[in-house]
Formats: structure tokens, C-alpha cells, sequence
């Protein structure tokens, strides 16, 4: 038995925070919102982009994740670098890392986000 992938990762927002998820996770990094399944709670979004599925959960005691993070691949980190600082978000450089260009952002509730490309 091995493991073969990751099907999703999960990281949290505070009550109400679907529509600014849906601004951030669709509007500016360009992913698609998908259904949750009926028979899951209502709230919270999923989100799909390439390979790669995000799942928004409501948390009552929300506290944003400040060093956990999801490492996205992009194939223009030039031009989403401009669209997220255009729209005001936080642009975080970090230590370089070979074959990757990258920075940090956050999402609307202050959760760390890394996007990398291959270079």
C-alpha cells in the first residue's frame, strides 16, 4: 500500500467568508468553484485549477494559518504577481528556491499562500 497523490487540501475561513473566498480563489487566481456534495454542511466553497483542488471550510473558531500553506503552480507568476498586487494583496518574497520563481500572498482572511512557477 503506498500513498498516490493528494486529492485536496482544506484550509479554513470564518464564518460568512464564502464570497471573499470566491473573490480571492476564482476572481483573482483564476480557479473554478465546483458543488459540494448535498450531504456535506452548506457552508464553505470547493475550488478546482489544473490539478489541484481547494476546499474552503468555515471554521467557528477561525484562526488564519500564518506558516501552513498551500504551494500553487502557476504558468504566469508575472502577470498574477500584477493582478493580486493590482487588487491590493500582500506580496511576500522568501528565500529562493532552486528551479522556482515565487513569492507569498494571503487570502482575504489572512491565510498564507505560496505561488510558484518553474523556471
Amino acid at each position: 500500500m503506498a500513498i498516490i497523490g493528494i486529492d485536496h487540501v482544506q484550509i479554513a475561513c470564518p464564518a460568512g467568508g464564502e464570497d471573499k473566498a470566491r473573490t480571492f480563489y476564482a476572481g483573482l487566481l483564476g480557479m473554478t468553484e465546483v458543488p459540494k456534495p448535498a450531504n456535506l454542511s452548506p457552508s464553505g466553497c470547493w475550488f478546482t485549477g489544473g490539478a489541484v483542488n481547494l476546499h474552503i471550510g468555515v471554521d467557528p473558531d477561525f484562526r488564519a494559518a500564518t506558516k501552513a500553506h498551500p504551494a500553487l503552480l502557476v504558468d504566469d507568476l508575472a502577470g498574477l504577481r500584477g493582478r493580486l498586487a493590482a487588487a491590493g494583496c500582500v506580496i511576500r518574497e522568501d528565500k529562493p528556491v532552486e528551479g522556482y520563481a515565487r513569492f507569498f500572498t494571503e487570502d482575504p482572511f489572512g491565510n498564507r499562500i505560496e505561488l510558484m512557477e518553474r523556471v
